[in-house]
């Protein structure tokens, strides 16, 4: 698969570089799971241990244009949830959603990101990290590091790092995956029953291209830092948008919803787990390879995707910049859902009735059955008339 819009900028949407420079090491002690799980670190045989690293990426450098354009610090507070939802809903695809022991590493250009920055940082965690306890989950802030890295980093980096203690037989695998299972989405946008405002559904994936397709060259002009120098012009902020105009079908600006703060699934993962754990197959968190993501998990299936939900605004936005197709839509973003059950079909209404007690709407996206070859997995998805294949 290619996306050559994202790599064009540098980024690459499946990393399978990446994955080939990781191949050879142990996949842990459930191969397939949609995270790595190690030995218990505390001997115990019927626990595991999961220690998860993820961040905010360079949705920090949207904050950073915000705060410059608008003077306003709390621009930085949603990049603390960014990075930690990417970490938390990550685990909870293991079924891992209790006592999580959190640090943070902060890397700054501390000649323009100042302590004031930092501090909203900080309180961002604070927030989000109260709202989850209202909601079920517990986390506990184990401190972490700032680091002044002005020769490395242009402005700011922003990543979480997560352990959890689980009980081995309440571990979802995503290896389990299999024909016959039906696909349970949970929309990214919209307003959940725990968020404070309307969420576009960006997450933390996608930035680069996102911000590059949407904004215009006064950023390029007039914020050198926010980009990478290995950037051509012909790349850089090719948009007709500024941050502060409106987005098309919305009452919100391109910045609030480029920044909207990483929806979390947790509260609703938790609940559907204590009632349909055992109908569960799979969960996996459409982050880096979007409504591709899938192909990664299970053997010898072939993913079907064809009651999607309809693009909402930002991504219909990012579409009609004309510069990228929808099948690379499809896998650089999550396009409108971003956590997927993998379930029997009993279980579905039920799933979508928890999800709908939160004020997010979730339908049965998809199915899963059997691969052309019955060995190499492969992703269908079926919108408008049209058809698009990842294999």
């Amino acid at each position: 698969m290619s996306a050559e819009s994202y790599l064009s900028r540098g980024v690459s949407p499946t990393k399978d570089d990446v994955k080939a420079a990781v191949k050879n090491q142990s996949k842990g002690v459930f191969p397939g799971a949609f995270c790595k799980l190690i030995e218990d670190l505390a001997g115990d045989p019927e626990y595991c241990t999961a220690i998860h690293a993820d961040g905010a990426g360079t949705k920090s450098s949207v904050a950073y244009l915000m705060y410059k354009e608008t003077g306003n610090y709390d621009w930085f507070k949603g990049l603390a949830q960014d990075s930690l939802v990417m970490n938390t809903d990550d685990l909870a695809c293991c079924g891992v959603t209790e006592n999580l022991m959190l640090s943070n590493t902060i890397g700054r250009n501390a000649h323009r990101v100042d302590g004031k920055a930092i501090a909203k940082v900080i309180e961002g965690y604070d927030e989000i990290i109260a709202k989850l306890a209202a909601n079920g989950v517990n986390i506990t802030m184990c401190g972490g590091e700032t680091a002044d890295v002005g020769d490395l980093v242009k402005t700011l980096i922003v990543d979480s790092t997560l352990v959890a203690r689980a009980k081995r037989s309440d571990v979802i695998n995503a290896a389990n995956i299999k024909p016959g299972n039906v696909i349970v989405g949970l929309a990214s946008f919209g307003q959940a029953t725990y968020e404070d405002k309307y969420n576009s559904g960006m997450s933390s994936n996608g930035l680069t291209a996102a911000r590059h397709m949407l904004l215009n060259k006064h950023y390029y002009e007039n914020y050198k830092e926010s980009f990478s120098d290995t950037l051509g012009e012909d790349k850089a902020y090719c948009g007709k948008y500024l941050l502060s105009d409106k987005l098309p079908g919305t009452d919100i600006t391109v910045g609030e919803a480029i920044l909207a703060p990483t929806r979390t699934f947790l509260p609703v993962i938790s609940k559907v787990l204590a009632s349909y754990r055992a109908n569960v197959h799979g969960i996996i968190h459409c982050t880096g390879g979007g409504q591709a993501k899938c192909r990664d998990f299970g053997t010898g299936v072939r993913y079907v995707k064809d009651n999607l939900f309809d693009l909402p605004p930002l991504f219909q936005a990012i579409y009609e910049s004309g510069e990228i197709p929808m099948k690379e839509l499809y896998q650089v973003f999550n396009c409108g859902h971003r956590i997927e059950f993998y379930v029997d079909e009993s279980a579905a209404a039920g799933i979508i009735d928890i999800a709908k007690s939160f004020n997010i709407e979730s339908r049965i996206i998809g199915h899963v059955e059997m691969s052309s070859n019955g060995n190499t997995n492969e992703v269908i998805i079926k919108s408008n008339g049209e058809e698009y294949v990842y294999n």
